[in-house]
């Protein structure tokens, strides 16, 4: 993300539904079911010293998986493999009919499981097929199954809803989620907002492909991320359809909805999907332009770029006021500067390929984006990254600047999109590239995006893999720029 940056306000209605007699059941199966993964059963403590085994006992998952930022997102007990999420939208109601199948594992044995949503009513809600009860408690939606569900099996659960899909506030006061636009909608979703269009396990640690299926009027053009599958037009109206095959938060994903100029090619055998607000055309082409030269450079320093697509959506959305590395196609809500489009196309290595396993670790996501931009600008003729930590807005700040006072590794909820992560995050960096030098510094790199390739990692992680890499102890080093407030002047 770029530009500083917020828990709902709204969303605490609770709605409640029994399952309806089975002659109304209509069920349709999951499209791409995956391969179940082998899972060792659980042994009961009573009957280990016997080597007998007996499963554990059914029981709710978890309603959050414990990120102290956000401790209502994500749940236990599963892990979603598939999103197909089908719907209708009309700008023009800003009302959106909808219906998500979500294809998930258990990890436990359950009896019910939560999924995120702060979305439009609801109708109904099956379990393979089958109706299920339900309820909603804030941003939970709650489901029980007709049958418990074993650990290791996979289902299918498809969630009907229709109307207004809310628009988040986040901690720092920034908006995400659904915003509506004058001709369509612009839709974030980091850190929280991904719930406000669609049912899911919304937390970086749970990657998931997706499918979207996306009707509008005719005129109006829908992007997503990944491939376009298909586009028709029958009666007025246009479906589109995106495919998302290489693993993705729920953060980063996105249909962007609005009037585009769409423009289409190639770096190299990469795809390249690019959607422009007419009104903004002009004043976008400079950083559009560099957009292969970029994707080719950063290929060059950080290794071969993760994904099959790549792209960016510049819409018009005032109210908004920043951009967001949504996967495969950065989304920017003004005509963006080529900083920008640098810092959002890095992330695609740095947020994208490898997320955050709790959100106190930003700092991996937006200090590797300002380092990878400082080093874009230098390649270019701008000063060195090193001229950048010197400058005035960097380590030039007074030791009695606030800036010093947030710890990097932790700056909290209304800070994770601030200077901190951002700024010092990328000061670290090549505060760390100087001690450990450049050889072992891109080695870091390569190593920290094949290591941990379409998953998610923390900040013990990578100060481990940095002492590996580098045969050097940096505890005291990463202690002063982590973890401690205060400007660091011995490391």
């Amino acid at each position: 993300m770029n530009t500083s940056r917020p828990e709902l306000t709204g969303g605490n209605s609770t709605e409640t539904r029994e399952p309806m007699s089975p002659r109304n059941i209509r069920g349709a199966a999951c499209a791409a079911a995956l391969s179940l993964l082998t899972v060792a059963q659980l042994a009961h403590p009573a009957l280990a010293a016997t080597g007998r085994s007996a499963e554990a006992k059914p029981s709710a998952g978890a309603r959050g998986i414990g990120d102290p930022y956000f401790p209502g997102q994500g749940n236990g007990g599963i892990d979603v493999r598939h999103y197909d999420i089908t719907f209708a939208y009309d700008p023009a109601t800003k009302v959106m009919d909808a219906t998500t199948k979500v294809l998930v594992r258990a990890t436990q044995n359950l009896d019910r499981f939560n999924l995120d949503f702060r979305g439009p009513k609801i109708s109904s809600v099956t379990v393979d097929s089958r109706r299920a009860s339900y309820r909603r408690d804030g941003q939970e939606l709650v489901v029980t199954p007709r049958t418990k569900l074993r650990k290791g099996r996979t289902f299918t659960v498809e969630v009907k809803y229709k109307g207004t899909p809310p628009v988040i506030k986040d901690p720092d006061g920034s908006l995400e989620g659904w915003i509506p636009t004058k001709d369509g909608a612009f839709v974030p979703g980091e850190p929280q907002g991904a719930p406000a269009w669609f049912p899911g396990n919304d937390h970086p640690t749970d990657k998931a492909t997706f499918t979207f299926h996306v009707t509008v009027p005719k005129g109006i053009t829908a992007v997503g991320n990944g491939r376009l599958v298909s586009q028709r037009t029958s009666h007025g109206r246009t479906t589109f359809v995106w495919s998302e095959n290489e693993p993705m938060a729920t953060y980063l994903a996105t249909v962007t909805l609005g009037k585009f100029d769409v423009k289409r090619s190639r770096i190299g055998g990469l795809p390249v999907y690019v959607a422009v607000d007419p009104a903004l055309a002009a004043k976008s082409k400079a950083a559009v332009d560099e957009l292969p030269d970029i994707i080719r450079y950063y290929s060059s320093v950080f290794g071969r770029y993760p994904f099959s697509t790549v792209g960016a959506i510049v819409d018009d959305a005032p109210n908004v006021g920043y951009a967001l590395e949504s996967q495969t196609k950065p989304i920017f809500s003004s005509a963006p500067s080529k900083e920008t489009m640098a810092h959002e196309l890095a992330h695609q290595w740095f947020g994208d390929d490898v997320s955050p396993r709790r959100w106190s670790d930003i700092w991996l996501n937006e200090g590797w984006a300002t380092y990878a931009q400082w080093m874009w600008s230098a390649h270019n003729g701008g000063p060195s990254p090193q001229k950048v930590f010197d400058s005035k807005d960097n380590y030039g700040r007074p030791a009695s600047d606030a800036f010093w006072q947030v710890v990097t590794a932790n700056p909290g909820t209304k800070d994770m999109f601030g200077d901190v992560p951002y700024n010092r995050g990328a000061m670290t960096l090549q505060a760390l590239r100087r001690k450990i030098g450049d050889r072992a510094f891109f080695r870091l790199a390569k190593e920290w995006l094949s290591k941990y390739r379409y998953s998610d990692a923390s900040t013990k992680d990578f100060t481990r893999l940095a002492e590996r890499v580098s045969h050097k102890n940096l505890d005291k080093f990463f202690q002063v720029w982590l973890y401690q407030k205060g400007k660091p002047t011995k490391w």
